[in-house]
């Protein structure tokens, strides 16, 4: 059984290299991990902050929000 991991980003250049060097580096044996731009999905932005997300690039495993690194707080999506 896999648990699910969601990726929330803005498509800056910090979050493409951390989605391709960390969300993609899950194993896909453990985990299903879903991309989700932030700048494009926006009507998932409260979605985000239910999580705990704070800014993106952020990474939502088991439950939890890990921030990845500061490329845009949230409220700068809105």
């Amino acid at each position: 059984m896999t648990s699910k991991a969601i990726f929330y980003h803005a498509g800056c250049p910090v979050c493409v290299a951390a989605e391709q060097n960390l969300a993609r580096a899950l194993d896909p044996g453990r985990y299903q991990v879903e991309v989700v731009h932030l700048g494009e999905q926006k009507h998932r932005l409260a979605e985000a902050e239910a999580a705990g997300v704070k800014s993106v690039p952020a990474l939502v495993l088991d439950g939890a929000a890990f921030h990845i690194n500061f490329g845009a707080d949230l409220a700068a999506l809105k």
